[in-house]
């Protein structure tokens, strides 16, 4: 199945469909979709990141939420809770 990083937590995210899934007993949907923001910018987001965003987002608005994740992930290798 193919994937593509989420611009914002840097997490693969799974792209369903194509014939890579077709033989698939346990088809995995898309986990995540390209916003096009009203400022024009168009950003890769896994849905977790998309339900992080506020109203009417901008690309500041992406630019917070990968900045928390980041933060977040420092936080979790500072007490070991690396989980990679």
């Amino acid at each position: 199945m193919a994937s593509e990083p989420c611009e914002s937590c840097g997490d693969d995210v799974p792209i369903g469909g194509g014939i890579a899934a077709i033989w698939s007993m346990e088809p995995q949907g898309t986990g995540g979709m390209t916003l096009e923001l009203e400022d024009g910018t168009e950003h890769f987001l896994c849905f977790e990141c998309i339900s992080r965003l506020p109203d009417e987002p901008t690309a500041e608005d992406v630019a917070d939420v990968a900045a928390a994740a980041d933060a977040a992930e420092d936080a979790d290798a500072e007490r070991g809770d690396d989980d990679e």
